[in-house]
Parts: structure tokens; sequence; C-alpha cells
């Protein structure tokens, strides 16, 4: 019985016209383009300079920023409040006061960001912060000697580089996971319902268990294809592969494919048209999205926010596929993720098969 269910629901989506072309095209945009965009390094700030000291040093330092390649230089105003002016217009993101008697290393510098964008105005000062660093020590304004107990290095593990794409791209494998394996099924009985199709199941004796088993196992093969795409897609387009098991990202990939799988299932068995189910499902992929620290560390969220990450299977999910894709641990390493994700997932199986009512 089984058997045929499963012929009819790949016939179902081999005779779609969009579906077949949305499974093949999706990840390879969202590899091709989206590791290009999604990066949070920051580039580009405008940055002006008030140069009160007007000595060959400060000029130096100048001609250091505008050398930089994190920031534009809008060149130099008179006074402070002209400074101002220029980063209430717009015109300019940081504004960099050299005092006088900079020269002669008797005065410090001051750093005016504009932090309406917090990230880019921290960052942008941090930068411009490092830069006058070195300046002083090339310029000796800092006495070496002295200074030789507060130098320090620092080693970066794992992505030495610092390039965001290997940050990037497992979190847009629980992307496409969560849209494709999250949005299809949620639609599949939706779509039934108002074709009238679904009264053609309900009078036969076929168990519940059965009918939505066969409604998950042809997403979580679109699982495998996509994480399949993805690997694949990572090595050739950027030469990044896992540094771990693969059998455990594909482990982690269809623990994922169950839970969502399984939460369209539910919002579709409760939902009686299209418009609905694509929006309860909405409401619970950004809710899991960005609780999941998928963008930003967890720890970062307040308190009664982060207690949310213990029932959020996503966050296992990225969690456990960055200590594999980047870090290369093992299954010991991702047990309580592995863990974490099979019971929820159960659950929702579970819920899933429960929920679904047959008309009688």
């Amino acid at each position: 019985m089984l058997k045929y269910l499963l012929q009819k629901e790949f016939l179902q989506i081999r005779r779609n016209a969009f579906l077949p072309r949305l499974i093949i095209l999706f990840p390879i945009v969202m590899m091709s383009v989206i590791p290009w965009v999604m990066n949070q390094e920051v580039k580009n700030i405008k940055v002006c300079v008030v140069d009160n000291d007007r000595s060959t040093v400060s000029q130096q330092l100048v001609h250091r920023i505008e050398a930089s390649n994190y920031f534009i230089f809008t060149g130099q105003q008179p006074t402070y409040s002209a400074a101002l002016h220029a980063i209430e217009t717009s015109k300019s993101d940081i504004a960099l006061v050299i005092p006088p008697n900079y020269s002669k290393g008797q005065a410090q510098v001051l750093i005016a960001a504009n932090a309406v964008n917090g990230t880019k105005g921290s960052i942008g000062a941090s930068y411009l912060a490092q830069i006058i660093q070195a300046d002083k020590l090339t310029s000796r304004q800092v006495d070496i000697s002295s200074d030789a107990g507060s130098n320090s290095s620092t080693h970066t593990l794992y992505n030495p580089h610092q390039d965001y794409k290997v940050f990037m791209i497992p979190a847009l494998f629980a992307i496409l996971m969560m849209l494709m394996c999250g949005f299809l099924p949620t639609l599949n009985i939706v779509g039934e319902k108002e074709a009238g199709t679904i009264e053609q199941i309900n009078v036969t004796p076929v168990p519940k268990w059965a009918f939505i088993l066969a409604k998950l196992i042809p997403y979580w093969l679109i699982a495998l294809f996509i994480i399949t795409a993805c690997l694949l897609l990572s090595w050739a387009i950027y030469g990044i592969t896992c540094q771990g098991p693969l059998a455990l990202v594909y482990l982690l990939a269809m623990l994922l494919a169950l839970f969502f799988s399984s939460l369209g299932l539910i919002i579709s068995n409760y939902s009686e048209t299209m418009q609905q189910a694509i929006f309860v499902m909405w409401f619970f992929v950004v809710c899991l999205m960005l609780l999941s620290g998928l963008f930003t560390p967890t720890r970062s969220m307040p308190g009664w926010a982060y207690l949310t990450t213990y029932v959020n299977p996503m966050h296992y999910f990225i969690d456990a596929i960055r200590t594999v894709f980047v870090r290369g641990g093992g299954f010991t390493s991702i047990a309580h993720q592995v863990l974490a994700l099979t019971l929820i997932g159960l659950t929702m199986a579970t819920w899933a098969v429960a929920s679904y009512r047959k008309n009688n």
C-alpha cells in the first residue's frame, strides 16, 4: 500500500510544472549568490577627518586611512561641528578628530561614529582605532619597550583567514532545508483539500500512518538531494569542503527534514486554505530562524529569549552542522544535538499522524 502511495506522490511532483524546477534551481541559486552577499564584514565606511595638528605625522595617519580597503575617505573638514554635520547629512559615517600636538604624542584622537547602524558604527570605529594604533607604532609615538608587555598575538582556529563564507555556508544548509522541507509539505495536503482529491483517500482503508509517511518520504529524498547539491557547489564554487564525516552531515539533514516536514503536515492538517497554511508556516519559520543563532550568537539574547533555544531544532542543527563542517567534530561532539533533534523530530512526526483526521 505504501508503495502505491509513494508512486502517487512522485507522480504529482513530476507532473507539476513548477516544483521540479524549483527543487533543482533553488539550491543552485542560493549557494551561488547568497554566500557573497550575506557577509557581516563591514566595508566602504565613509570617514572624514578634522586635522588640528597639520603635521607630517598627522598627514601620514590620513594617508593610512585613505589607503585602507575598509574606508571611503570623504575629505577633511575644518571643524568638529562641520564633521558632525557631515554625519548628520549621511555624507560620512565616522569623523576622526586629530588634536593639536598629536605629532608629539601628547594627545589622543577623537572618533565620532554614527551608531544608528550599531554594527557598522562599532566595527568601523574598531577598524579606525587599529589604524591609529599601527600609525603610532610606526611613527614611534609609542615607547615600544614599555608597550612590549601589552603586545598580543591572535591564533584563529578552524577558519584562519576569517572567510565569512565558511561560517555562512552551513547556515545556508539550514535555510534551504527549512524552506524546501517545510513549505512544500505544508502546501501538499492543503492543495489536495482545495482540489478535493483528498476525499478519495479519506474513503479508502489507508491507515493514517501510511498516508503521512507517504507524504514525508518524498521530502526526505528531496532533503538528501539538496544537501548533496550544496556540498558539491560549496566545493566547486568556493573550494570549501566538510572537515568532518559526511555521514554526520546527512544524519543531521535527515533529522531536520523530519522536523520541518512533520511541522508542515501538522499545519496543513489544521489549515483549510493555502493562504492560511502559508502565513502560519511563515510565522514559525521566521521565529525559529531568528532565535536559532544563525546570524547572531544565542548567548547575546536576553535570558528569557535564550530559553527558547532548548526547544528550537534550528539551534541544535546549526550548532551541530558548524561543529562538523567547520571544526571537523565527530559524533561525540554533537551527540547532545543529535539526541535533541531526534526527540523533537519524532514528537512532531507522531503529532503529524495523530492530527490527521479522515472524514467518514
